[in-house]
Parts: C-alpha cells; structure tokens; sequence
C-alpha cells in the first residue's frame, strides 16, 4: 500500500530568508538551527525520509516540525517563536498559595508566640509548626526552605537588621563627644 506524501510546505520569501539567517547566525541555538533546516529542506519538497538522513535526525523529528510549522503557520506567529519548544504543563501545585502565605506570615513573626523556646525559625521547626497547625497535612523542611527562599525570607537575620540594638559602649562615645565640645 502506498504512503500518503506529506503536506508541501510552501514558504513566502521572507521566511526562506529568516529561517537561514537563523541557521547562518552563531548565536542561535543549536536546536532552532536544526528545526530552521527541517522547514527549509521541507519547503525544497523532500520527503521525511530524505530530511533524516541529510539532517542525521529520526523520520519522527522531522514530521514533528513539518507538522507543528503548518499548524502554526495558521496562527501567523513570527518564525522564531514558530521553532520554539510547546511549553510543558508540569505536575500540580502541592500547596495553594494560601498555605504557602500561612507558612511565610508564621515565619515572619517570633517563635514563642508558637510556644517555641527558640530565637529563630528554622526550617524543620517552621515545617514542624505548619504541620501542628494543621495549614497542610505534611512538609518537608527542605521544601520550607525553598519557599522561604523564594519569598527571600531570613529570619535568621530578621531582627535588628536595620536599626541594631544601643550598646553600652556607644552611649559613653556620645557622652564624651558631648563633653569634649
């Protein structure tokens, strides 16, 4: 039984252009370069086949592109973002936001008002106290520590950060200066 051909490409000249100054520029990646080359050589009407082995890539790859640069085609993008990966959905989020801004407004205040005998949170205790709470079921402390790092939480360095306590030491300094003027 014959194979079907695939679908002509059939590119205006300004694409033909751009896609070979994608390929010709040193800055472009590798892969776009590629993908460039698949469209062109499928605008010269040759066939999957003939593309994977000129290109040295699977049949598969270069139906991919032909087939996602006539579909896109269609939604008249321009040629670079035609050659860009399909972004990728990724797993759920584990914790609603609300959680999360639990666990950051628990890190923000002092631990023993959590009856906590510590000078700051860590993240095993802020995790162990988001637990008790009950704001999620479970959470590792390595996660805890993540989310305070995107949030660029430290409470370890939290208090007296800008104004550091009156020493003793400084309170002589100004009753001298005082004096010698």
């Amino acid at each position: 039984m014959p194979r079907l051909a695939p679908t002509p490409l059939q590119l205006t000249e300004s694409e033909r252009e751009q896609l070979q100054q994608l390929i010709n520029r040193h800055s472009t990646a590798q892969q776009i370069a590629l993908r460039a080359s698949i469209i062109l050589l499928s605008d010269k009407g040759l066939n999957h086949r003939e593309i994977a082995r000129e290109l040295n890539i699977s049949r598969d790859m270069a139906r991919l592109w032909r087939n996602r640069w006539l579909a896109l085609s269609e939604k008249e993008l321009p040629v670079v973002e035609r050659l860009v990966d399909a972004p990728r959905v990724g797993g759920p989020m584990t914790f609603s936001l609300e959680q999360i801004l639990q666990l950051l407004a628990i890190a923000c205040e002092k631990p023993e008002a959590y009856g906590r005998p510590i000078s700051h949170w860590t993240a095993r205790e802020l995790a162990s106290e988001v637990v008790k709470q009950g704001i999620v079921e479970s959470i590792s402390p390595r996660h805890v520590g993540r989310l305070m790092n995107e949030a660029d939480l430290k409470p370890h360095q939290s208090q007296y950060w800008l104004n550091p306590p009156p020493t003793l030491n400084s309170t002589r300094r100004s009753k001298t200066s005082v004096k010698s003027t």
